[in-house]
């Protein structure tokens, strides 16, 4: 498959995942949120940016700081381009996140959030957390320590409040390993 016809999958799957969200021409506007095609308050976006890279490509940078017209095969034959410059910026999620708030998608905002604060923790340390989770792998008093490393070294405020209520609910239920 060529570069083109991988341009217009990735165009057709994204229009059907913005349909399914109900971002299409159709949008209705959800109580509180902002009619499509308006800005929202603090120069956010809406859905009329969305596709973000057709529609605000100049706003778009990875977390390394490369702008989307950056991106090339050429530019990854040449070594110009490496793995991590493919890494999204935090900035991206919230536009994302915007974007899904504009057409009262809620939920998704959040997890867009919860995703753009762990940009910054390392991929290690994530799959320590993402096992940490798992039912009995850990105590109440390590979930709770996993929480505090997050907020205070990496700033992951909400992360860390959606480990501590995961901790109670462990042990609400019976999950948390035998101390």
């Amino acid at each position: 498959m060529d570069n083109q016809q991988n341009e217009q999958l990735v165009r057709q799957i994204m229009a059907e995942v913005m349909a399914n969200l109900g971002a299409t021409g159709r949008v209705t506007t959800a109580p509180g949120s902002t009619p499509a095609g308006n800005s929202v308050p603090g120069g956010g976006v809406t859905s009329a940016q969305y596709p973000l890279g057709e529609k605000i490509p100049e706003r778009i940078v990875s977390a390394s700081g490369k702008k989307l017209g950056d991106f090339s095969l050429a530019g990854v034959e040449s070594g110009a381009l490496t793995a991590e410059d493919f890494r999204i910026a935090p900035q991206t999620l919230e536009m994302q996140a915007e974007v899904a708030e504009s057409v009262g998608r809620d939920s998704l905002a959040r997890n867009l959030r919860r995703a753009a604060e762990l940009i910054a923790v390392p991929d290690d340390k994530l799959l320590e957390i993402y096992n940490a989770l798992r039912p009995y792998r850990s105590t109440k008093a390590e979930l709770f320590a996993i929480a505090d490393d997050l907020e205070t070294r990496y700033k992951c405020t909400v992360n860390a409040a959606f480990i501590r209520e995961a901790a109670g609910v462990y042990e609400q239920r019976g999950r948390l390993k035998a101390a």
